[in-house]
């Protein structure tokens, strides 16, 4: 199961979080600007997607990825605060980014990777986790915001 958690950690949040927003970032020509509050937001952001990743492996049993979801609605760790920290950690990574490079393009993809978190949740994870977890799902719900507030 191991091997199963880091392909898909690799295949989504590495690609979507790492691989296509530095290749905008490089591609664009920016410069590397503003080092240190860069990395305010990308250690931060990348110690929370770890984090959210290895409470879905090991709470969870299962990965982040939709073709092996977690046997069990993870509610511990970062979980407590917020019912989407996974997408809050990406999010911080994007920003850091974005702070990195300055660059229009990668702005501009990381609000419609907000816009598709949001709509994914909505449609599709939350009806999910209701339809799998039931009764656990709405109390969870009931206690812990989708977002941070």
């Amino acid at each position: 199961m191991l091997l199963r958690a880091l392909v898909a950690f690799l295949a989504l949040p590495g690609v979507v979080a790492f691989v296509l927003p530095v290749w905008i970032g490089v591609s664009g020509g920016h410069g590397a600007g503003h080092a240190i509050p860069a990395a305010a937001l990308l250690t931060p952001g990348t110690a929370l997607l770890i984090w959210c990743v290895r409470e879905f492996y090991v709470a969870g049993r299962g990965t982040l990825a939709p073709w092996d979801p977690p046997q069990h609605l993870v509610t511990s760790g970062p979980y407590r605060l917020s019912r989407n920290p996974m997408y809050l950690g990406v999010v911080l990574i994007l920003a850091g980014w974005c702070t990195l490079w300055g660059s229009r393009a990668l702005i501009i993809y990381t609000a419609l990777i907000m816009i598709g978190f949001h709509l994914r949740v909505l449609l599709a994870e939350e009806p999910w986790a209701r339809r799998r977890f039931g009764a656990e799902w709405d109390a969870y719900r009931a206690r812990v915001p989708r977002w941070f507030i």
